[in-house]
Parts: C-alpha cells; sequence; structure tokens
C-alpha cells in the first residue's frame, strides 16, 4: 500500500543548544489531570463493557469533564472539606445497540470514583466530593460500530486533525518527567505528606537547569510548622541528588515558593490537590499525552484523554506520532531531533493519513539520505499496525497524558 509519507530534514538550532527551554508538567493529582485521568478512565470503562454486552467497541467521546473547586480549612493534624468537589462528566456515549441497553451513564460514575478514590487516596468518597453524569447520545452519523474481531475493516477517521510526537526527550524534559515518577513511585510512599497535586516547572538557562516544584502537603501527616518545612526540604534535597541521574548540568531545586512562613501562609491541604480550595480542571489543559508540556516543541491543542480509541484522530494520531519519534530515535543512528506530524481527512481510512510528515534533524556527519529511507520504513510499518494503539489505549498501556 502507498502511504503519502514525507521525510524531509529540519534546520534549526537543536533544542539542547538553544539558550532558554521551559518544560512543565501536571502532577496526577492536579485538578486537570484529574479530569483528564477521569476522561480516560471513563472512555476504558465503556470500551470495556461495550465489548462484554455486544462484541463490539461503540461510539463514544468522553473529553468533555469539569472539575469545580470545593473549599477547604486545612489545618495541621487535619482539616475540613467546607463544600465539596463537584465532578462534572460530559460528551457523548452510545447507549444502547441491536435492543441492548448499555448503563452508560452508571459505568461513567463508578469509574470516575474509582479513579479519584485511587489517584487522590486522602479524599473521603462520601462527603467531599460530588459527581454527576450527564452525557448525551452521539451524532448519529458518527455512532459507528467497530468489530475488534474484524482487522480487515480499517475504521475511518472521525475528524479532519492533525497528532505531532517528537523525540529525543531533552535533558530537561527528561528531568521534569522524572521528577514526576519519582514522586509518584517512590517519595509519597516514604512520605505520605506529599499530596498527589505536584506541578512541576523545568527552566533552562544556558547550562544551568531551574526546577520549581509545587506540592500540596496533607495536613493530617503534619503535626506543626516545622514538620511542613522538614517535609518541604525532603523533597527539594531528595529531587537535587535524583537530578543527577539526568544530567551532569547544575540543577537548583525550589518547593513551594509562595509560602508565606510568617503569616503561616503554605500549600497545606487536607486531601493532596488543589482542587478542594479554588483551583479548577478542564480535560485537555494540561500535559500533552506525553506527559509534558514543552512550548519550545510543536504540540497539538486536542485533549488526548477521553477521545474513543478507535478512530479518533485527536487521541490515535498524538499517541501514534509519539510512538512513531521515539521509535526512530531508538533504532536509527545519527538522529539528534525528529518531529512527525500526521494528518487525517473524515471519512478516510486511518491508516492511510492525508499526509504523515517527518522532519529529521540529523546529527552531525551522518548522511541525512539513509536516515530518509529507516525513517520512511518506521512511519509505514506503525501505520499498518495503527489499531495496535487501539488495543493498548483499552488494555490501560499507553498514558494520554
Amino acid at each position: 500500500m502507498t502511504r503519502n509519507i514525507k521525510v524531509e530534514t529540519l534546520k534549526q538550532i537543536p533544542i539542547e543548544k538553544q539558550q532558554v527551554e521551559l518544560v512543565e508538567r501536571k502532577g496526577i493529582g492536579h485538578p486537570d489531570s484529574i479530569a483528564d485521568g477521569i476522561a480516560e478512565a471513563v472512555s476504558r470503562a465503556l470500551c470495556r463493557a461495550y465489548y462484554e454486552e455486544c462484541g463490539a467497541y461503540l461510539h463514544h467521546n468522553t473529553d468533555q469533564g469539569e472539575v469545580v473547586a470545593g473549599e477547604s480549612i486545612p489545618q495541621f493534624g487535619g482539616g475540613i472539606i467546607a463544600r465539596p468537589i463537584f465532578l462534572l462528566l460530559t460528551g457523548r456515549a452510545t447507549k444502547s445497540f441491536q435492543g441492548k441497553y448499555i448503563p452508560a451513564d452508571s459505568i461513567a460514575l463508578e469509574a470516575a470514583r474509582n479513579y479519584l478514590k485511587d489517584t487522590v487516596p486522602s479524599i473521603n468518597m462520601e462527603r467531599d466530593v460530588i459527581v454527576d453524569c450527564r452525557m448525551g447520545t452521539g451524532s448519529t452519523d458518527l455512532r459507528d460500530v467497530f468489530h475488534p474481531y474484524d482487522t480487515s475493516r480499517i475504521p475511518k477517521a472521525n475528524d479532519t486533525s492533525f497528532g505531532v510526537g517528537h523525540g529525543p526527550f531533552s535533558e530537561t524534559e527528561n528531568i521534569v518527567k522524572g521528577f514526576s515518577d519519582y514522586i509518584d513511585d517512590d517519595l509519597r510512599a516514604k512520605y505520605p505528606a506529599i499530596g498527589t497535586d505536584v506541578k512541576i516547572m523545568g527552566l533552562r538557562t544556558g547550562e544551568d537547569i531551574s526546577i520549581t516544584v509545587a506540592a500540596g502537603m496533607v495536613d493530617k501527616y503534619l503535626s506543626c510548622m516545622d514538620d511542613y518545612l522538614e517535609t518541604k526540604e525532603i523533597v527539594k534535597s531528595s529531587l537535587e541528588i535524583e537530578a543527577k541521574r539526568f544530567t551532569s548540568r547544575k540543577v537548583i531545586v525550589d518547593v513551594n515558593t509562595a509560602d508565606d512562613i510568617n503569616n503561616n501562609s503554605v500549600f497545606l491541604t487536607v486531601t493532596g490537590t488543589s482542587a478542594e480550595m479554588g483551583d479548577d480542571g478542564s480535560v485537555g489543559r494540561g500535559n500533552r499525552c506525553n506527559g509534558l508540556i514543552t512550548p519550545n516543541r510543536p504540540m497539538s491543542m486536542e485533549a488526548t484523554s477521553g477521545k474513543n480509541p478507535i478512530n479518533h484522530i485527536g487521541k490515535i494520531y498524538n499517541l501514534l506520532s509519539t510512538e512513531i519519534a521515539m521509535d526512530c530515535v531508538e533504532k536509527i543512528d545519527g538522529i539528534e531531533e525528529i518531529y512527525i506530524r500526521l494528518l487525517s481527512q473524515i471519512g478516510k481510512p486511518i491508516d492511510q493519513p492525508h499526509v504523515a510528515s517527518a522532519q529529521v534533524l540529523p546529527a552531525e556527519g551522518f548522511d541525512s539520505a539513509g536516515i530518509f529511507s529507516e525513517v520512511d520504513t518506521i512511519i509505514n510499518d506503525w501505520l499498518s499496525n495503527i489499531q495496535s494503539v487501539t488495543s493498548r489505549v483499552i488494555r490501560g498501556e499507553l498514558n494520554t497524558f
């Protein structure tokens, strides 16, 4: 099959040689990430229910949702939630198929509540949060049926849209993502006072890297201001040590820089997320599907989380372009940077993009012609197996934020 794959040389200053680089990540308990995570959890739950009940994946998009912040009164030793967080689940879902009724709203509510309970363990699900579902039924022309056992039927793109990806990550990108993973996977288990709402902002200026961390602390694990300050110092010192895994550059870490100790104003929370006290969240307003926000790189504005993983280009092409970029960097020598852009046409098979564009910045001393041929092959192979992306999303193997 002939596909419209275009590979070209990119002429620009490599990211590592640019004077200023900015990188951000919103942690799993940030209100925007909560919205993303719930949207994706609902989509996966619907996919499982559709397959179990109907033997097919039915159309849905749950990429609309809001986290409306509550009000809290944190205090050392344990405070209270004065007004609950409100979660609104919206979007579209198929609710009946061939005479079978699928309780999509109930499925969505259960998935949302389970996700929030797992992500913000300090929250009291009976008292601290209200979850409401207002999902409608999809547009008639979009309510497709996707039979997982019929791989000969390649789904048709639901929209004219594009996805973008890049590779490899820069040192600053690796630090920001690595810090977030380290806190989630290691540090919080040792120090439960560190909440899940951890926003990390990286700034590289020349060879110096500055990391600003905003970490909501859980009040019930801290008895006084000294405990808070000690935990804050643990975060700072631990991350400065962790930085050595990613770079030999100088890395300075600052934690909760808005704290005003003299006035007892610090980032203290009841649940570990700022959603409890005035910070709202929306699907698609946070991390891109590679887990980062990277203004030095091309990015798509699409909300990846919650879109159906069968034919929604805003999800599939963003995930796929990122996979392609990283695969090219891993398998092909001589790529300093690569940028992948996939564009669809509505109604056309998703394995035949309107264009698959690769922009390659070759490393010094490497022949671009040889690189181009290998990039073309990798792109074509991924497009030939594009439905593997769908399967991995449904199994929860690909992160969307």
